[in-house]
């Protein structure tokens, strides 16, 4: 397997977030019948994420399976859809609950919330709406989905030629993924960017984005929780 250059897949991979983003962006003047200009009115609003999440998913993946490929491989093997070995699954489960639970102590310690507004703002919203089962499915599902195959799929395939690529590939991807949480602030952008350094350790010693796809749910799966408790104290 010979992936496309190292700059060409940080340019494909943005073109293709950026064409998604850009059809749901649309989707949503035309949902909420409101100017472009409007649209950051509805940062906080559970229905618009549900719409941007459903919207530019599958857009981006597709994308990125076209990509993959022109590379003479089935896009699976290129992407890492591979299914994990049982050791790997369980470690990654184990490892993720201690990395959740240290967060959640250094968040306690820093008297920093362990639920963020903008969590709680699109749950209330989504909920007074009637979206609310769409929210859980856009954050447990399709995002997971979304996200490792554009970080711990594309782009990690593209950077990780051979062994001394592997931690840099895992940090680039995951500052990228990191950065990519514009909603949140740094604290819990530094919290985004170690989840992302340990899903790109279990994408590499596993071989397996499905794997990551998996822990990255439970991940939100607990957030979605959090705000869940959080609301009804």
């Amino acid at each position: 397997m010979k992936p496309w250059g190292r700059f060409s897949t940080l340019g494909l991979a943005a073109g293709a977030l950026l064409v998604g983003q850009a059809v749901a962006l649309a989707a949503l003047t035309w949902f909420y019948d409101l100017p472009l200009a409007r649209l950051p009115n509805l940062a906080g609003d559970g229905v618009a994420v549900t719409v941007i999440i459903l919207v530019s998913t599958p857009i981006e993946v597709a994308l990125l399976t076209l990509f993959a490929q022109r590379c003479g491989v089935p896009a699976a093997d290129y992407l890492g859809w591979t299914m994990p070995k049982r050791a790997d699954v369980v470690f990654g489960i184990v490892a993720v609950a201690i990395f959740i639970v240290l967060a959640d102590i250094v968040s306690w310690l820093a008297g920093h919330g362990l639920v963020t507004s903008f969590q709680t703002d699109i749950y209330t919203t989504a909920s007074t709406q009637g979206w609310l089962v769409l929210l859980w499915l856009a954050i447990m599902i399709v995002t997971p989905f979304g996200e490792e195959t554009v970080f711990r799929g594309f782009l990690f395939r593209g950077w990780f030629r051979e062994a001394k690529d592997a931690w840099p590939a895992i940090i680039a991807t995951a500052a990228l993924f990191g950065l990519l949480h514009v909603q949140y602030d740094w604290f819990v952008i530094a919290q985004v960017f170690g989840f992302g350094v340990l899903l790109g350790w279990m994408r590499w010693v596993s071989g397996s984005t499905l794997l990551t796809m998996l822990l990255h749910c439970l991940i939100n799966f607990e957030g979605m929780i959090e705000t869940l408790v959080g609301l009804h104290r």
